[in-house]
């Protein structure tokens, strides 16, 4: 699949592209993402496991409670009742 380049936001941007374009100019390629560090990206997918299997239970169920009133807190306070 041929990705097209996604054209600027700003408007002097768009118009220096669209001139390029239209007079045939060579338009500059985008720049490619930066590689990432294979060693980094395993140790990070084992994080959240790694987390779970070290904390006991009672202290993940703290963090999922805390998690669970932060979530309901925006509904709490615009006096949204809670689904029965």
């Amino acid at each position: 699949m041929i990705r097209r380049k996604r054209m600027p936001r700003d408007m002097n941007q768009l118009a220096g592209e669209i001139v390029k374009l239209a007079t045939g100019q060579p338009v500059e390629p985008e720049p490619e993402p930066p590689v990432k560090n294979p060693a980094a990206v395993a140790l990070g997918q084992l994080g959240g496991k790694a987390r779970r299997t070290k904390l006991p239970k009672a202290r993940r169920s703290e963090i999922a409670r805390k998690a669970v009133n932060a979530r309901w807190k925006k509904h709490r306070d615009s006096n949204f009742k809670k689904p029965q």
